[in-house]
């Protein structure tokens, strides 16, 4: 596990560093001092072959995760999988990625446009995962972006790191049920994500989840700084199937619904 925490830890750092500052005061409003267990993160990507989906997979295959389920968002024009370690400590990993041949010509360009100033040995180690944007993007092209894709222009914006991290609600102390998280977040000043209602799915598929908004955070353009969604934090509760095992899957009705956690 030791590759696993590392791994693991960078993107942390990273994410309560650039992407969603307010999870460390999450953190510790439901930790009670323990540490929290992490049910899984979530990584974005484009589709195109430098930097698809299996590209942000490798690091996690080359330290024993296993490619599971495949999900597909045709709304928002996404594919997802995720990943599972044989270690079940280990958070899973879900990855998704933006079919961009099914978005407007302008948009297709500028992506292209921004894959393209990423060198192949930019790839080379795990050390990307948590890096942020390989390329340098205008205000204006994120604006064209998030027009038709809020998804696009989050990643343009902030390239590589967690989208969210996620607290396993099953082993809070404290909180039992979600909404009960939810409650408490609210009643510290968290706006949660209700698009969809509060609580995603349910015990019948084995899963519910919710999150805060994202944080809004200050990133760089070439015109100068602008303040747009960040990450933000997810809470996960899963039940058990009738086999005895734990549901380790996702429910794609309700991740499409967390997506929108990043819309401004």
């Amino acid at each position: 596990m030791n590759n696993v925490n590392s791994l693991f830890s960078s993107l942390w750092q990273d994410y309560i560093t650039r992407l969603s500052p307010s999870a460390g005061r999450v953190h510790q409003l439901l930790s009670n001092g323990d540490e929290l267990i992490n049910d899984h993160i979530a990584l974005r990507t484009f589709n195109l072959p430098k930097v698809g989906l299996q590209t942000l997979a490798a690091p996690f295959l080359a330290i024993g995760y296993k490619a599971c389920e495949t999900y597909d968002f045709e709304a928002k024009k996404l594919k997802a999988q995720h990943f599972e370690h044989p270690d079940p400590n280990a958070p899973l990993v879900f990855i998704s990625e933006l079919l961009v041949e099914e978005l407007s010509a302008e948009t297709q360009d500028i992506i292209h446009g921004l894959v393209e100033q990423v060198p192949a040995h930019y790839f080379a180690t795990s050390d990307f995962l948590s890096s942020g944007r390989p390329w340098t993007l205008s205000f204006e092209d994120y604006q064209v972006l998030a027009k038709e894709s809020e998804y696009a222009s989050w990643l343009a914006a902030h390239g590589y790191g967690a989208n969210h991290f996620t607290v396993y609600v099953n082993q809070l102390e404290a909180f039992a049920e979600v909404v009960d998280v939810n409650q408490h977040l609210r009643d510290a000043g968290f706006a949660m994500n209700e698009v969809g209602g509060e609580v995603k799915g349910s015990p019948e598929v084995y899963l519910e989840q919710s999150s805060t908004m994202a944080d809004k955070v200050t990133v760089n353009f070439t015109e100068g700084e602008f303040d747009i969604p960040g990450g933000f934090y997810e809470f996960a509760k899963r039940y058990t199937l009738p086999n005895g095992k734990i549901y380790t899957g996702f429910v794609a009705a309700s991740a499409d619904k967390i997506f929108e956690s990043t819309d401004s």
